[in-house]
């Protein structure tokens, strides 16, 4: 099993920064593609963010690019996405996924190839 830990999330307003943190444990050697995905009231989960792990590739969801990072910490075990110049339609549950994927499958992300799931962190963007 792995165990994924979502944090950071907040309110903050409009061009304002947030860094979500995912502390991975369990069985994570057995997953390579990390994801940052969102959900807002009344839509579909949509992935924002995945990194295959071994290399370090990435892909962003067109409407943050330029603006959210993801990224890992190998010594801590732990996934962040930095999210600057934050939107009000940025506003959702965020949530830190795992997966082993082949890094095609990683960086097209569909919510359903994720098998691991952390249990939220709210961002609440106001203008």
């Amino acid at each position: 099993q792995v165990q994924l830990v979502e944090s950071g999330g907040g309110s903050v307003q409009a061009g304002g920064s947030l860094r979500l943190s995912c502390a991975v444990s369990g069985h994570f050697g057995r997953t390579n593609c990390m994801g940052w995905f969102r959900q807002a009231p009344g839509k579909e989960r949509e992935r924002v963010a995945t990194m295959f792990t071994s290399g370090g590739s990435t892909s962003y969801v067109d409407s943050v690019k330029g603006r959210f990072t993801i990224s890992q910490d190998n010594t801590k075990n732990t996934v962040y996405l930095q999210m600057n110049s934050l939107m009000p339609e940025d506003t959702a549950m965020y949530y830190c996924a795992a997966a082993a994927l082949v890094p095609g499958s990683c960086m097209r992300g569909y919510v359903n190839m994720f098998g691991y799931w952390g249990q939220g962190t709210q961002v609440t963007v106001s203008s």
